[in-house]
């Protein structure tokens, strides 16, 4: 299975660091940007393997007015 994930990242002197939004505490960096890509590829995958996966139920979106 394939998910898609949104990938932040920034320059930290000649490093790209990044990390994926969706998902706490997967960060990486590379020398490039392809680099950084593969790196946290592989902490994302690290991450999932270290964890027991709960059981998750399929969930929606709704669009909700609050008060500001």
């Amino acid at each position: 299975m394939r998910r898609s994930f949104t990938l932040e990242y920034w320059m930290d002197e000649d490093w790209y660091i990044g990390r994926l939004k969706e998902v706490p505490g997967v960060f990486s960096q590379g020398e490039s940007l392809t680099e950084l890509e593969e790196n946290i590829r592989d902490a994302y995958q690290l991450v999932m393997d270290a964890e027991p996966q709960p059981f998750q139920a399929e969930s929606r979106m709704k669009e909700i007015e609050v008060e500001v």
